[in-house]
């Protein structure tokens, strides 16, 4: 029976995914009802940057295409959601918001992807970092439209009051402007990871591996090379979008500043320390890279440092646990853990009993051959 619970368990991947959905839910109301307003804004930033760097590591880890340009792409999606939520009055539902940013960026996706599809390694990289550049540039010579430097401001709409009266059924407190914007984003992050786990477990993943392990034998295999790193961007750059809108609600403006080149190496680093091709790696790089710098700041400060030079301590920090990371687990901290649970498992499994084979019967005797043959 348990081995037959095993085999359901490992085979039925949406069944799997959704129950895990539903614990990770759990677990986020959990920690946002005895966490502070503050924390639950961090929270709300580390779903924001996860979403994204969920993204990357399908584009990255699955299809093996390197992206600079994440950071724009989560710029479309932001600066799309404060385009349709000017102020609270503004009668276009939240869910339609998010879905019209992540169409956008997705579109934009497309004509980036078809441009970028015979482009590998450091030309693509060198591409899409272009994009990155380029980008915020656009909100500055559309100053008038969207903002220039100081950006759009983006309001939030009033809580429904179905989800306040639902909120405070489960956890029996009133539902605070910020523990919702928390809880928009993480159920955002959670129906984003479980739609790329179960595509990166179909099909279309398996084209992604092919085409990342090498492209050669999976075009000889009848695989269409650039269908098949378009759509990996594409879903890269939705997930993108989906994270720009989040990160938008989560500090309440667009602007060319929030979504620079410094955004675009925060994912890959998220990604890189988390491991690539892991969701669950690219959610804990994001976690890594959204309390880190308070961490160290504060580490800092009590050190006797300035607040500048505690503030300055962090990127160095970053470059040691990069650093060490890929020095002493090459595949993120997501593989480490992997390792170690296998190598857990290992020590507990009990090894098997040696197969004894039985002896070989010895061959008849010569005389007792020929007397049967001779005999009448």
């Amino acid at each position: 029976m348990r081995s037959r619970l095993l085999t359901t368990w490992r085979e039925v991947t949406l069944a799997r995914h959704l129950l895990l959905a539903v614990l990770a839910l759990v677990a986020v109301v959990a920690v946002v009802e005895s966490t502070s307003e503050f924390r639950n804004l961090q929270l709300a930033s580390m779903a924001g940057l996860g979403i994204a760097a969920g993204g990357l590591t399908v584009l990255t880890g699955l299809n093996g295409q390197i992206s600079l340009g994440h950071g724009a792409l989560m710029a479309i999606g932001a600066y799309t959601t404060a385009l349709l939520l000017p102020d609270r009055e503004a009668s276009t539902p939240l869910v339609v918001v998010m879905l019209l940013a992540v169409l956008a960026t997705t579109a934009v996706g497309v004509v980036v992807g078809l441009a970028a599809a015979r482009l590998h390694g450091p030309y693509l990289a060198g591409a899409t970092l272009a994009l990155a550049v380029a980008v915020p540039g656009i909100a500055l010579y559309f100053k008038e439209t969207l903002g220039g430097e100081q950006g759009l401001r983006v309001s939030l709409p009033e809580i429904p009051g179905w989800i306040a009266d639902a909120a405070f059924f489960v956890t029996g407190s009133d539902l605070t402007r910020s523990s919702y914007v928390a809880y928009l984003a993480w159920v955002t992050l959670v129906v984003v990871f479980v739609l790329l786990a179960n595509l990166s477990r179909s099909r279309v993943g398996r084209r992604w591996r092919a085409v990342r392990d090498d492209d050669v034998a999976a075009e000889l295999a009848g695989i269409d090379l650039g269908r098949a790193r378009v759509s990996a961007f594409v879903v890269s750059a939705a997930a993108a979008g989906a994270g720009g809108a989040v990160l938008a609600l989560t500090v309440r403006l667009a602007a060319p500043s929030g979504f620079t080149l410094t955004v675009s190496l925060t994912l890959l680093a998220a990604v890189v320390l988390g491991g690539l091709g892991s969701l669950a790696g690219a959610l804990v790089g994001a976690g890594l890279l959204t309390f880190l710098p308070g961490v160290v700041t504060d580490a800092g400060t009590g050190a006797g440092l300035t607040d500048i030079q505690a503030a300055e301590l962090a990127p160095l920090v970053y470059g040691v646990v990069m650093v060490l990371v890929v020095l002493l687990a090459p595949s993120g901290l997501a593989g480490l853990v992997r390792s170690a649970v296998l190598r857990v498992r290992s020590r507990r499994t009990p090894p098997e009993p040696p197969v004894e084979t039985p002896a070989p019967s010895p061959d008849p005797s010569p005389s007792t051959t020929t007397s049967k043959g001779t005999s009448p």
